[in-house]
């Protein structure tokens, strides 16, 4: 095959012209058609995404929150009261007396009349040491005594017959000298054998222990039959008064002048001892006195105060916390802690406005007593705040008060002595809400 043959074969392509008048593919719509079709679909994107963007922004539970028309919160009115200025310190239960019983006297322990733990009475019979040794003592001393007694006798008559025969000049005045030395000796004997009866006397009253003080009885330490010696270093048992009780607490040296004040104006101080969890009220007690000296390193002083401990609820080393009442502030202005807020305003309380809207009012604070707080600035007698419900609150927002919220605070008084954490039992409760409690004097 020729290759003009090859070239005759292939079809020939059709000219420029001829391609421009073909007809489009069955189907393809037209040029303008399909650009409104892309602009159509990208609108619908835009669309789409702005609408992502307002349900974000404005569609999300903020928005249907603040939409609500108004914040449901539990209010409380304000009112004047009586105020508790107590001073909290961390205390130990310290005895009058802590005894522990030793022989005075060594030998063998006979018997004991106590039981573990028993609480006894001074005088009460405790132990019993072998008083055989000395009694033979005693017995000895006695013949000795007398003994030297008959020679004082002897000497002294002897004395009587040489004056008299001074008198008559029938024996020299150095024999008369001589006996009268003599007597002097024999009394000075006699005077030594009575004091060995009264030791022989006293070692047999040491054979017999009795109580020293009330108190109650240790663990025993020594068993009947052992040989106690007075160089032992451990006793027989030790003792321990639990009534009256003391306890031993500390505070800070600022408050110093304050208590101070009042011990010289003769006022009785009461102090209460709290357990662990400062919740429970131990026992009632007063304040004895102060230490004479501030502790350097810690910058505190120890105080001692007394309770009865007639229920034994005291127990001695035991660690309680001690609540010194100071004195009591009369006619107060007092909020609920639960309303005090801090923040960048600083001590704030959220008050109510009769249009049922909330401000934000900035107060000054003083001594707290129980669920109470002195407020010494910002509010008055009357006023109603927030106690319940603060967190989503802000300047101007709407509330309504609780169905089960009323006038808490016009119900709600301290309770003197109330320990911390503790609501009075008319007081509304307010969920959700622990408070430190603290006492001082002059604003928080």
């Amino acid at each position: 095959m020729s290759p003009g043959d090859i070239r005759a074969d292939v079809p020939a392509l059709p000219a420029p012209e001829e391609v421009k008048a073909l007809p489009p593919p069955e189907g393809t719509p037209p040029p303008r058609r399909r650009g409104m079709m892309g602009w159509l679909i990208a609108l619908l994107l835009m669309a789409g995404i702005a609408w992502l963007i307002w349900r974000l922004l404005f569609g999300g539970p903020a928005h249907r929150h603040t939409a609500q028309s108004a914040e449901p919160v539990g209010v409380a009115k304000i009112a004047t009261g009586n105020m508790q200025v107590v001073l909290t310190g961390l205390g130990t239960v310290t005895p009058v007396a802590t005894v522990t019983v030793q022989t005075q006297i060594s030998g063998q322990l006979m018997s004991v009349g106590f039981t573990e733990g028993q609480i006894v009475k001074q005088g009460d019979f405790l132990a019993q040491i072998d008083p055989r040794p000395y009694q033979v003592a005693l017995e000895q001393a006695q013949g000795t005594l007398a003994r030297d007694q008959a020679l004082l006798a002897q000497a002294k008559s002897d004395l009587l017959r040489y004056i008299a025969l001074n008198r008559q000049d029938s024996i020299a005045k150095q024999q008369v000298a001589d006996q009268q030395y003599l007597v002097q000796q024999d009394a000075g004997t006699v005077k030594v054998d009575q004091a060995a009866i009264d030791s022989a006397k006293l070692n047999l009253t040491y054979c017999h222990i009795t109580a020293p003080v009330t108190g109650r009885v240790g663990l025993r330490l020594v068993d009947p039959g052992n040989y106690v010696q007075t160089s032992g270093s451990t006793g027989l048992l030790v003792l321990t008064q639990l009534q009256p009780i003391t306890v031993i607490f500390v505070l800070p040296e600022d408050d110093i002048p304050a208590i101070a004040a009042e011990m010289n104006a003769g006022h009785a101080l009461v102090v209460d001892a709290y357990d662990r969890t400062n919740t429970t009220v131990i026992a009632t007690g007063t304040l004895l006195t102060m230490d004479n000296t501030v502790d350097t390193t810690t910058g505190t002083v120890k105080l001692r105060a007394s309770f009865p401990n007639t229920n034994n609820a005291l127990f001695p080393n035991e660690f309680v916390n001690a609540r010194l009442m100071l004195q009591t502030l009369q006619n107060v202005v007092e909020a609920p802690t639960a309303a005090v807020q801090h923040g960048a305003p600083g001590t704030f309380v959220y008050v109510v406005k009769p249009d049922s809207t909330v401000a934000v009012q900035v107060i000054g604070t003083g001594i707290t007593d129980g669920d109470m707080v002195q407020v010494t600035s910002g509010l008055k007698a009357g006023d109603t705040v927030v106690v319940d419900g603060t967190d989503q609150l802000k300047q101007g927002a709407k509330v309504k008060v609780a169905p089960d919220q009323g006038d808490a605070a016009a119900t709600q008084q301290s309770s003197p002595g109330a320990p911390p954490g503790q609501q009075p039992a008319n007081a509304t409760p307010v969920p959700g809400k622990h408070h430190r409690h603290h006492h001082q004097q002059g604003n928080q």
